[in-house]
This record gives C-alpha cells, structure tokens and sequence, in this order.
C-alpha cells in the first residue's frame, strides 16, 4: 500500500508546507494561524479542482430529475420483479448517461486526500514524519494550536479541556453544515415529486440524516486539524451550493420558480411587460384616468 499512500502524503504534505512557507513572515512560523490557515489553503486547492466533478453531479441529478417519469414507469411495470426492474433501470441510466450515485461523487474523491491528511496530522501526535511535514516542520506543526487545541490532538486522546471543548465546537459545526447544506438541496434545489415510491428522493432523506450522524460519532476520532479541514470543506459546500440554487437553479424547484418571479417582476418594473402588454405600442396603450383620448382622423376616401 505504500506506493499508493506515499504519493498522497507527499501531495498533502507539500501543499500544506508550501502555504506555511508563505505565510510565515506574516503569522510566524510556529503560529497556530498559520498552520491553521495552511490546511484551509489545502481545502480551497482541492475544492477548485474538483469543480468540474461538481459540475457533473449537478447535470447528473437534473438529468434524474427529468427521467422520474420514465422510473416511475418501470417501477409500475415491473413492481413485482425487482431484479427486472433493476436492469431496466440501470438500462434507462445508460442510455441517458447518468448514474444515482453521482451526488457522492465529491465526497468519494475527497476520501483519499481526507485518510492522507489524517494520517499525516496523526503523525505529528506521535512524531512519525509523512512526506514533507518533517523535521522542523514536524516540530512547528507540534506545537501549532487552534484557539488553544493543538490540531494534531483528538477528543479521545487528550485530557485537556480546551481540546474537548474546541473539538465539540467543531463537530458540531462539521455536522451542522453537513445538514443544513443536504437540507437546503431538498428544500429549494429538488423539484416537487410524489414522495411515495420515489428513490432518489427517499436516497436525499438518508443522506440528510445520516452523514451528520456519522461525523458526530467519528469526530471525537479526528485531530483537531483533520476537524479543521472538514469544517471548511463542508462551508465551501454550503457556499457553492447556495450559490447554484441562487443564479441556476433546477428547473421546476421553488428556488426555480421564485427565480422566474423575480424575473418577472424586474422585467414589469422596467416596462417591459405589464399584464401581457407591451407599454411601449401607443395603439394597445391603457388609457390613463382622467386624460381625454384625441380622436383619431380617419382618411378621406379619394
């Protein structure tokens, strides 16, 4: 596994250093802000990165979208023969270029760089180098706190009152954002459907509840800089998220009809629709109250 894993430390490792190195002659070398800040950089790189694969889960689940009726044909049909109905489904997938689990996608992608990152913080606790962090930088990275936690601590692993409580804070943040982002996808991004029989829907609500579960239990396992890391990718998230709903959002969601009134709205105030009728045509032009029409000539037949 090593020639696997080393090349992923060396990845985490660099990248972190690289951005302690720039940010040293501003915070100091053995500042907590500036390790801290250095494995927030770490987010932000793979985060752009990873945009392309975010965009392909958003046109993943639109494309789910406008195949529920074709699902929920197949299911009809075949609702006595799961594995026919199965096949027809992974069949319709296929055709359309789309896959269900395309909305994990992000999260899958990010494990790897989430295990060497643990690994590499873990490191510190116990003075093992990984990759670059070695040395000095080992030591510095030791001693780096965050809001008084040490980030290569974990809740189960220290005694200090300052870690457990600077851990909970985080955890707590990490599965807060978690929720709120899964919950603002169903509430504002989803378009309306039939809850009854629907998979993907029924496939949103478990992911609502369930990965803030898991963070809350793992959390307590997780150094203080890991913790770090899974905050601000979760508010990343949240952020990118908010911003999709808000300037493109699916077609057929609430934040998509809101959209569509807003539009509608801006473009009534600018004149350039009233009720259907355009201001600018004196013919069709609504008569003001109170102002006498001119009468129109009429042409004189020759």
């Amino acid at each position: 596994m090593g020639f696997i894993l080393n090349p992923l430390y060396n990845i985490v490792s660099g990248v972190i250093v690289f951005i302690h190195k720039l940010l040293a002659p501003i915070f100091g070398a053995n500042s907590g802000v500036t390790w801290s800040l250095s494995i927030m950089g770490l987010v932000v790189l793979i985060r752009i990165i990873l945009i392309p694969l975010f965009v392909k889960q958003i046109k993943s689940q639109r494309a789910l979208t406008a195949l529920q009726p074709h699902m929920k044909e197949i299911q009809k049909k075949y609702k006595d023969d799961r594995q026919k109905q199965s096949e027809e489904m992974m069949k319709l997938y296929k055709e359309h270029k789309t896959n269900p689990m395309a909305s994990c996608f992000p999260i899958l992608a990010q494990a790897p760089i989430f295990f060497a990152l643990f690994t590499v913080l873990n490191g510190i606790a116990h003075n093992k180098p990984h990759g670059f962090l070695k040395g000095d930088y080992l030591t510095s990275a030791a001693q780096a706190k965050f809001f008084g936690a040490p980030i290569s601590e974990t809740f189960l692993g220290s005694d200090k009152i300052t870690v457990k409580i600077v851990t909970v804070l985080l955890i707590a943040f990490m599965s807060g954002t978690t929720f709120t982002t899964q919950r603002q996808l169903m509430v504002k991004g989803m378009p309306k459907m039939d809850s009854s029989n629907n998979m993907m829907l029924q496939q949103q609500k478990i992911m609502l509840y369930l990965f803030p579960i898991i963070f809350a239990i793992s959390g307590v396992n997780f150094p203080v800089g890991v913790l770090i890391y899974w905050s601000t990718t979760n508010l990343w998230t949240w952020g990118q998220q908010f911003y999709v709903i808000k300037r493109n959002p699916t077609p057929g969601s609430p934040a998509y009809e809101e959209l569509q009134r807003k539009r509608a709205h801006k473009a009534k105030m600018d004149g350039k629709e009233i009720d259907g009728i355009d201001p600018t045509d004196s013919a069709e032009a609504p008569e003001v109250q109170g102002q006498r029409q001119q009468p129109k000539k009429k042409k004189k037949k020759k």
